[in-house]
């Protein structure tokens, strides 16, 4: 899933290429793309759009009029930028935005179609879809401890939900917890203040960075190649490979649809933890010690 760094990148494209341009009009290749009846999607065309922002992973166009059509990539959804008398992919295309210097094109791949957008009128309207989390880039250090202690999660789950932190997902987490140094297992209520200063640390750090890293790769261009996976990553999709800090090879835990991963040397003393999946089949063979 697109995550803070992908969709700011997405916005400040989408801010140079639409902002202030007039939608001609509305193309829906899918039906079911389109989650709202009130208003409708029809009474955006014509409308000049007048910004463009960031609800969490959630992009917002505004148009004139106080319309807003809000843009949810969940997992597979994926923006494309199509220059006047370009052609976006037929057969994972959604939506296209038609405006007088280009297209854009809301896509999807893979047969479970989760992306969606809404049209709504109004800021109260629109307020709705604000699940409330905090924006650690500029959250103060008492916000975000408060946040963090507001209930007793794991660290990986309060820094992947959108009620507590904006646009933190799976693949930032693993990143930011690996640059703190803290088990995505913590509880968050039991960790000290100085692992909470690191943690906000971290997490500024490398939605800083990453944020830049994209954003030079993109020299520019539309985002092209917008993926949880990168080369350069830390500890994210890494299973198995070596830690870039100490050269462990980085353990994962897998549960339902989602993963953490993590150095066991860096992050938890040298201690694997338990996969639930693993340890039923492997039973006493587990091994809870990275030197084992």
């Amino acid at each position: 899933m697109p995550e803070l760094p992908d969709v700011e990148l997405y916005r400040e494209a989408l801010d140079a290429r639409v902002l202030g341009r007039k939608l001609r009009g509305i193309t829906l290749k899918s039906p079911f793309v389109l989650r709202t009846a009130v208003p409708p999607l029809a009474a955006l065309s014509g409308r000049t759009v007048t910004s463009i922002e960031r609800i969490g992973k959630r992009i917002v166009l505004g148009f004139e009029g106080d319309y807003f059509l809000v843009v949810h990539l969940m997992i597979a959804g994926r923006l494309q930028w199509k220059p006047e008398g370009g052609k976006a992919p037929v057969r994972i295309t959604l939506a296209l935005l038609d405006f007088d210097n280009g297209t854009l094109a809301l896509t999807e791949a893979g047969t479970r179609k989760r992306a969606s957008l809404h049209v709504v009128q109004g800021r109260e309207a629109l307020a709705a879809f604000d699940p409330g989390g905090i924006d650690v880039m500029t959250s103060t250090r008492e916000e975000f401890e408060a946040r963090l202690l507001r209930e007793n999660h794991t660290l990986k789950r309060s820094l992947t939900d959108p009620a507590l932190f904006s646009g933190i997902g799976n693949a930032y987490s693993d990143e930011i917890l690996h640059r703190a140094k803290l088990s995505p297992l913590a509880m968050s209520q039991k960790i000290s203040s100085d692992e909470v200063g690191r943690l906000l640390d971290a997490a500024r750090d490398v939605l800083f960075e990453w944020t830049n890293r994209l954003r030079e790769q993109a020299g520019g261009l539309f985002p092209a190649k917008v993926t949880a996976f990168h080369p350069e990553m830390a500890v994210h999709g890494k299973f198995k490979e070596p830690c870039p800090v100490c050269g462990a090879p980085v353990q994962r835990i897998v549960y339902a649809e989602n993963e953490a991963n993590y150095c066991a040397r860096c992050q938890t003393k040298g201690v694997v933890l338990a996969d639930r999946a693993l340890s039923r089949i492997l039973h006493k063979s587990f091994s809870r010690n990275l030197d084992d």
